[in-house]
């Protein structure tokens, strides 16, 4: 069974100031969302299913649909502040939804099989997605997930700082933890990360997470079972996150299994800030000019 890829477009882009789900950043019109269908399809993945919101569904399926109708089997998920929360109430101020690991929730009824999550407005590279259905194919199972591993130097943004998942690991390469940097920011050649109004130096190659995650079916069930108790005493918190991390940190230190890190050497690029989209656009045309993809991807 090939596995699926679940992207997560729900998200508004509030830094970034619009809908960059559905910007176009290649030569004819491409997302960066078609930049990762097509490694993934090339990857052996079999289904896409996306995450979105209701508000904008409309147009990102007919976008969407438009190109890969006959290239891969698609669907569509909403991910809205009343899914999966049952009969609880919570704040009135709260008008988005609970997090990644809540977007991934969502998606427990068309999901059946192994699969990844991505973001919708991050660019892994082919070597990530290859490395990804290995892992789903031959070695994934309820007591072991992965997570793609990026070198930190590889992730980092000119035009702001930063926050990232920093991996730490132990010597059989599982993931022990997930810390959280922000303001992560290059500086005279090496990079930085502020904590309590201090610079702290990270290594060039620390391994930090990108959101690039593989589960099987049954981690569905489990997010549940955490989502209920995070509502238990989040859910008149109208800034409350349930994040992807959250998730693992509860599947890790409750002994349910573990989390390999799989190294890649793709370089990430993405859209933090709008000042982003013309270094996008260049890192997308260099790759069309040393052949990494054609120039009209569908």
């Amino acid at each position: 069974m090939k596995p699926t890829l679940l992207i997560l477009a729900a998200g508004m882009g509030s830094r970034y100031g619009g809908i960059k789900q559905m910007d176009a950043f290649g030569p004819n019109g491409e997302t960066i969302i078609d930049y990762s269908i097509y490694d993934a399809i090339r990857s052996g993945f079999g289904k896409v299913v996306f995450i979105i919101r209701e508000s904008f569904a409309e147009e990102f399926k007919t976008q969407f649909e438009r190109k890969l109708s006959g290239k891969i089997e698609t669907e569509y998920v909403m991910q809205e502040l009343d899914s999966y929360i049952g009969n609880f109430e919570f704040a009135g101020e709260r008008t988005k939804p609970w997090g990644t690991a809540h977007a991934v929730l969502c998606a427990k009824d068309v999901i059946h099989e192994p699969f990844a999550v991505i973001n919708a407005d991050d660019y892994y590279g082919a070597d990530a997605f290859e490395k990804a259905v290995k892992f789903l194919q031959e070695e994934v199972s309820p007591k072991k997930y992965c997570v793609i591993g990026y070198q930190l130097s590889k992730t980092i943004s000119e035009n702001g700082s930063v926050s990232r998942g920093v991996c730490e690991v132990d010597f059989e390469q599982n993931l022990v933890g997930i810390h959280e940097r922000t303001k992560i920011f290059p500086e005279d050649g090496r990079i930085f990360y502020v904590e309590d109004a201090l610079k702290v130096p990270l290594p060039a190659d620390t391994p930090v997470s990108m959101n690039f995650w593989g589960f099987d079916e049954h981690i569905f069930d489990y997010i549940q079972e955490v989502f209920v108790k995070f509502l238990q005493g989040n859910a008149n918190n109208p800034k409350s996150e349930f994040f992807i991390p959250t998730i693992v940190d509860a599947y890790i230190n409750n002994g349910k299994g573990k989390i390999k890190v799989i190294p890649t050497s793709s370089q990430w690029f993405g859209v933090t800030y709008k000042e982003d989209a013309p270094n996008v656009k260049e890192s997308i045309r260099a790759l069309i000019e040393t052949g990494v993809y054609p120039e009209n991807l569908f």
